[in-house]
C-alpha cells in the first residue's frame, strides 16, 4: 500500500514537472531581449559596448567610449571640509571619479598613480575645477620605499591627511591556472596586496581619530571568478585585511571598510578583455550593463565621511548590479 502511494505521489510530481517544463519551453527568452536596468537620474550606457582592446595599464582618454565621473547631479555638503585624501590608482576610472566628489566635498586631493601622465593630469583639472588642490605624484606602490616618499611629499604639500583611498590594481586573464606563471601572479598581488599594504603603512603614523582607509575589493574576491583566478585571490584578501585591520585600528578612532564593486567601465577592463568580450561586459549583471564609474563614487563619499558613517568600520559593501550583492 505504502509502495502504490510513493508511485502515485512520485507520478503527481512528474505531472506537475511536465507541465511546468512545457510552460518554460513556450515561454520565450526574455532576458536577453530586456533593456538594460536604469535607476538613476539619467540613463547610463548598455551593451554593446565599444569593441576596443587597450595596451596596458589603460589610458581612459584612448577610450571610444569615456567613462562617467563627474556625477553631475550629485551636490556637494561640504562632508568632507577640511580633509586630505590619498587616492592610489586616481587618474582614470573609479580614482577620478572618487577624486572629483572628494573634491566637491571640499577636500584637497593627491592622486598616485603609475604612468598614465595624460589621464593624471586630466583628472587634476576636474579636481580643481572643484575649487581644491591636487597633487600628482607618479611612481609604483609595489615599492614601499616609493609609498612612504609619497607620503612624504602630501606631508609637505597639505600638513595631514585624512583618508586613504587604496585603490590601483592589476588585471589579466587567464583561461587556466596553468597560465599563470609565478611572475604574474607576483606582479598582481605586489600591485593589489602589497600595494594596499604598504601604503596603510605609510600612512597610519599620521591618521588622527576621524581617519579612514577605504580599500578597493571586488565582487571576484566575493564570488571567484574562473579567469581571473590570481585577481580574485588578492581580492579576497583585500576584503580579509580589510576587515582585520580594521579591529586593529578601531581603538585608535580610525575606521577602515571597502567596496567590492561589479562590473564598471573603466580603463581596466578594455586592456583586460578582447574587442569581442568587451562588447557584453556587464550584461550578466541584473542590470545587464555595467555601471559608471560616478555610480560607485558617492559610496567613497559615505565611507570617507565621519558625518555617514562614523559607526561603520570593517564591512565590504558590494555595489555590484545585482540584487543581493
Amino acid at each position: 500500500m505504502n509502495e502504490n502511494k510513493d508511485q502515485s505521489a512520485g507520478n503527481l510530481q512528474r505531472a506537475i514537472q511536465q507541465e511546468q517544463d512545457g510552460r518554460d519551453a513556450a515561454k520565450p527568452d526574455k532576458r536577453a531581449s530586456k533593456p538594460p536596468v536604469q535607476t538613476g537620474s539619467r540613463s547610463q550606457p548598455a551593451p554593446p559596448l565599444p569593441a576596443q582592446h587597450l595596451a596596458k595599464p589603460g589610458i581612459e582618454a584612448q577610450m571610444e567610449l569615456q567613462p562617467r565621473f563627474l556625477a553631475p547631479d550629485y551636490c556637494g555638503s561640504g562632508k568632507l571640509a577640511g580633509m586630505v585624501a590619498i587616492i592610489t590608482g586616481g587618474d582614470s576610472g573609479i580614482g577620478r571619479a572618487v577624486a572629483v566628489l572628494y573634491a566637491r566635498e571640499g577636500a584637497d586631493i593627491a592622486i598616485i598613480y603609475l604612468n598614465e601622465h595624460a589621464d593624471a593630469h586630466e583628472t587634476r583639472r576636474y579636481v580643481e575645477a572643484e575649487g581644491q588642490s591636487c597633487l600628482l605624484i607618479a611612481g609604483d606602490v609595489r615599492d614601499q620605499g616609493f609609498c612612504q616618499q609619497a607620503v612624504s611629499q602630501v606631508l609637505d604639500k597639505f600638513t595631514h591627511i585624512d583618508v586613504l583611498v587604496n585603490n590601483a590594481a592589476f588585471q589579466e586573464h587567464a583561461e587556466s591556472l596553468l597560465d599563470l606563471s609565478e611572475e604574474r601572479f607576483d606582479l598582481t598581488m605586489k600591485t593589489n596586496v602589497y600595494g594596499y599594504f604598504h601604503m596603510a603603512k605609510a600612512v597610519l603614523p599620521h591618521l588622527q581619530r576621524g581617519a579612514s582607509i577605504i580599500n578597493t575589493g571586488s565582487v571576484t574576491g566575493l564570488q571567484g571568478s574562473k579567469h581571473l583566478l590570481d585577481y580574485s585571490t588578492t581580492k579576497g584578501a583585500i576584503h580579509a585585511f580589510t576587515m582585520a585591520l580594521a579591529g586593529n585600528l578601531l581603538d585608535k578612532g580610525i575606521r577602515v571598510n571597502a567596496i567590492a564593486p561589479g562590473p564598471v567601465w573603466t580603463p581596466l577592463n578594455p586592456a583586460d578583455k578582447s574587442p569581442e568580450d568587451i562588447q557584453t561586459f556587464g550584461a550578466d549583471t541584473d542590470m545587464r550593463r555595467p555601471a559608471q564609474p560616478e555610480e560607485l563614487s558617492p559610496a567613497y563619499v559615505f565611507l570617507a565621511s565621519p558625518v555617514c558613517s562614523s559607526y561603520i568600520s570593517g564591512i565590504v559593501l558590494p555595489v555590484t548590479g545585482t540584487v543581493g550583492g
